[in-house]
């Protein structure tokens, strides 16, 4: 399942740099996580990286975007297809 932001957001630019695949930008008032690229870190990390640093626990699973571990694995893959060597 893709994350999203709630509008509990503070902006506090902590969880953008954090995402390892690119899915976290500013919003047009609260950052916003693109869910074809949000693999909540499968493939990188063992948990969700932008919800270790986020400081008012703003960002719950996206209902909208079902996925399970298989298909965020599979995102990844396709994600960083071309990057790997």
């Amino acid at each position: 399942m893709a994350l999203m932001i709630t509008d509990q957001c503070i902006n506090c630019d902590v969880c953008e740099p954090e995402c390892p695949n690119g899915a976290i930008s500013m919003g047009e008032e609260i950052y916003v996580i693109d869910p074809m690229r949000c693999t909540e870190c499968v493939g990188h990390f063992d948990t969700p990286q932008c919800r270790e640093v986020c400081p008012v626990d703003c960002i719950p699973d996206n209902p909208e975007m079902v996925e399970d571990h298989d298909a965020l694995l599979a995102k990844y893959q396709r994600l960083t297809a071309g990057l790997q060597s």
